[in-house]
């Protein structure tokens, strides 16, 4: 136990920076992945092996929500499961940077799973709506589609965005924000995880959904001003 309690402490001091990190992933999901990593260490599982795992929770879950009829256990199950394959997606960075075995080809593998999992959430919902709801106007056909739109592009700009900083050694700098933990909530994928646990309630999921996209919608917005604002007075000294 005194072995596990010291892994967690390790672990802790592997983090990513808090700053731009909603207020889920701060105190639910990485302290989650932080047991999950301690856990898969002293099994001997390698980083590689719990972004797969991962995948294991997530896809299948995906794939329940566009075949199967929304109902309040299942609902639970896919929100659960969507929960903790996130939760991995965090064990398997805090696990490489703890055993300092991070690579390139595993930060590949992490990367294009997430965009496949951002991409293919939406896709399902899309097909749920088409096959489960009675939705009161087609036009809400719409939403997923949109939706996607705003996750997929918050998501390239983002990491598109940190490479570049990263050719002029430009950190995230600076504490994080309370408030900016909250106010990122909205837009955080756990988020949308959590969200997955009213699915069989289909006229709130419906509600929550939109509340969802429209949040992602502003944010993303404000990210790519924000983001083209910060890149362009980095290369101003340059000029």
């Amino acid at each position: 136990m005194a072995e596990f309690a010291e892994m967690l402490r390790q672990l802790s001091t592997a983090q990513k920076p808090a700053k731009g990190v909603s207020v889920y992933s701060r105190f639910v999901n990485r302290p989650a992945g932080r047991v999950m990593a301690a856990l898969a260490c002293r099994i001997g599982a390698t980083p590689n092996q719990l972004t797969l795992l991962g995948a294991l929770f997530t896809f299948p879950a995906l794939a329940a929500v566009a075949l199967l009829r929304p109902e309040p256990v299942m609902s639970v199950c896919v929100g659960v499961a969507l929960a903790l394959g996130f939760a991995l997606d965090a064990a398997d960075g805090q696990l490489a940077r703890s055993q300092r075995s991070a690579s390139l080809s595993g930060e590949w593998l992490d990367h294009v799973l997430d965009c496949v999992r951002i991409v293919l959430l939406h896709l399902v919902v899309l097909v749920a709506f088409y096959r489960f709801f009675d939705l009161r106007s087609p036009l809400l056909l719409l939403a997923p589609m949109v939706f996607q739109l705003a996750a997929v592009v918050i998501f390239f700009a983002g990491i598109l965005t940190q490479q570049l900083k990263a050719r002029v050694a430009v950190g995230r700098g600076g504490p994080a924000s309370a408030w900016g933990s909250v106010l990122l909530l909205p837009v955080d994928y756990g988020t949308t995880c959590v969200c997955f646990l009213f699915l069989g309630s289909r006229d709130l999921f419906l509600v929550l959904y939109c509340v969802l996209l429209l949040a992602h919608v502003l944010f993303m917005v404000a990210f790519l001003v924000k983001w083209f604002r910060e890149l362009h007075q980095l290369q101003r000294p340059a000029q």
